[in-house]
């Protein structure tokens, strides 16, 4: 199965893997939590990555754009087909969409009681 892999401070890299659940732990280093921010694609992550103190990722935004979330610790993306219960590869036209919003490695900063969210250069 391709998966797109985003470690926090790197750029994102795919990856082939067999879909155990064993492997998917040790991708994201715990216990996983699937979450779908993106029509057919899951993001998983680590269930508890913000109680362990995993260092934030990236920013989850709406559709205009204003951050509603921070995912900590290495995730992975993969298909989620609507019409069934596992997870599958991404298509090259998902990779690719996925690897644009996922380039820049992020660094957040508490200004003014909010979180910002800036991409690294």
């Amino acid at each position: 199965m391709l998966i797109l892999v985003v470690e926090p401070g790197k750029v994102p890299e795919t990856r082939e893997m067999s879909g155990t659940l064993r492997e998917m732990q040790s991708i994201v280093g715990g216990h996983i939590q699937a979450i779908y921010p993106f029509p057919g694609i899951a993001l998983v992550c680590n269930e508890e990555g913000l109680l362990l103190g995993l260092p934030p990722n990236r920013g989850l935004r709406d559709e205009n754009g204003d951050l509603y979330d921070i995912v900590c610790g290495t995730f992975f993306l993969c298909g989620a087909p609507s019409d069934g219960e596992s997870f599958t590869s991404l298509t090259p036209a998902q990779v690719a969409q996925m690897e644009r919003r996922f380039h820049a490695p992020e660094v957040f900063v508490g200004m003014g009681g909010r979180i910002v969210c800036l991409p690294m250069e």
